[in-house]
């Protein structure tokens, strides 16, 4: 079973920069690995869970609108690891970040416990 553990989350004033980090255990091989898109997500209170960014096991990206020029998205499929660089961060990008796994051919999603991202003075 695939787990995902989220990391890097924290406190920073507008403008400021931050770095999120995903890193999946269990039962992963190379060949499943390429089974899964992986991104992430995020919910503010009182809001649904949006799309922020996914990365393609081919590294392909896709990224929301509001996100787009200032974070940046990566994969490691040696380490089964993605992460998330976020910069010029504002504050409506607080909120809690989570880190999910795709899987192409079945079409469920893993999910990390969420990590919690607050942008402000």
């Amino acid at each position: 079973q695939l787990q995902l553990a989220e990391s890097g989350g924290g406190s920073v004033q507008p403008g400021g920069s931050l770095r999120l980090s995903c890193a999946a255990s269990g039962t992963i091989s190379r060949l499943i690995s390429r089974l899964y898109v992986m991104g992430w997500y995020r919910q503010a209170p009182g809001k649904e869970r949006e799309l922020v960014a996914t990365v393609s096991d081919d590294l392909s990206t896709n990224y929301a609108d509001s996100v787009k020029g200032r974070f940046t998205i990566s994969r490691d499929n040696a380490k089964n690891t993605v992460a998330l660089q976020m910069n010029s961060l504002k504050p409506e990008d607080t909120a809690v970040y989570y880190c999910n796994a795709r899987n192409i051919v079945r079409g469920d999603n893993i999910w990390g416990q969420g990590t919690q991202v607050t942008v402000s003075l």
